[in-house]
């Protein structure tokens, strides 16, 4: 691979598109940082959850915040998530983190709080940032943005398929139920709305594995820089 300036890859998308995984592959090949936006939220949660606080009181949800430490390493298949310097890869996973995530990530004192610290991630020789608004908002002059999609049913089974094997027990119907619900939440809330930006390259993952999904990503990129 030939050396880049610094820039940000954005990847974006609904829960269970296969982004995390999209996302720590090519943050991989190109040997960039990598930034899962979504954990964020889901750390945040915790953090809110840990200490008791009623979600529906944005004001504590946000003071909670306050000092927060959060880092993101490399694991095998996705990143692994640090919250006051303790592994809560099995806690961001649980779909209740999920929905509380989903739940605080329509305040907007919320999405203040956590836009500095993603954009602190940036840093040479570039990152790879999933999440669902980050062509959007968070990085609106990333060098590319791509959006990926995969049909409700089939990113009900890779979640199914996927907390089955860290030992979380889960229903698949459940999921589904719990997918839509989330979609419709990050769809229509005010605050950086679920929608691809207007020059994001739309990737359907819905028929292809992560290793098609990570090529087909890769030879935009590619092609991009040798042009």
């Amino acid at each position: 691979m030939p050396e880049f300036d610094p820039y940000v890859i954005a990847i974006d998308g609904p829960g269970g598109s296969g982004k995390g995984s999209l996302a720590l592959a090519v943050a991989r090949t190109l040997g960039f940082h990598l930034l899962d936006s979504g954990a964020i939220y889901r750390l945040a949660a915790l953090r809110a959850l840990g200490l008791g606080i009623d979600l529906s009181k944005q004001a504590r949800v946000v003071d909670a915040l306050e000092n927060m430490d959060i880092r993101f390493e490399f694991g095998d298949e996705l990143s692994i998530p640090f919250l006051d310097n303790k592994d809560v890869s099995h806690a961001i996973r649980q779909e209740s983190t999920g929905n509380a995530a989903s739940i605080i990530a329509q305040y907007p004192g919320v999405r203040k709080q956590l836009l500095g610290r993603q954009r602190a991630c940036f840093q040479p020789p570039g990152l790879v940032a999933d999440g669902r608004d980050l062509g959007t908002v968070v990085f609106p002059t990333a060098k590319f943005k791509f959006f990926l999609y995969a049909a409700p049913e089939i990113r009900a089974l890779r979640r199914y398929k996927q907390l089955n094997s860290m030992g979380i027990s889960a229903n698949i119907d459940d999921l589904q139920t719990e997918i839509a619900e989330r979609d419709e939440r990050d769809r229509t809330r005010t605050e950086s709305p679920l929608i691809p930006a207007a020059d994001a390259i739309i990737v359907d993952s819905s028929l292809l594995n992560q290793i098609q999904v990570t090529n087909l990503v890769m030879s935009h990129i590619e092609q991009e820089v040798a042009g």
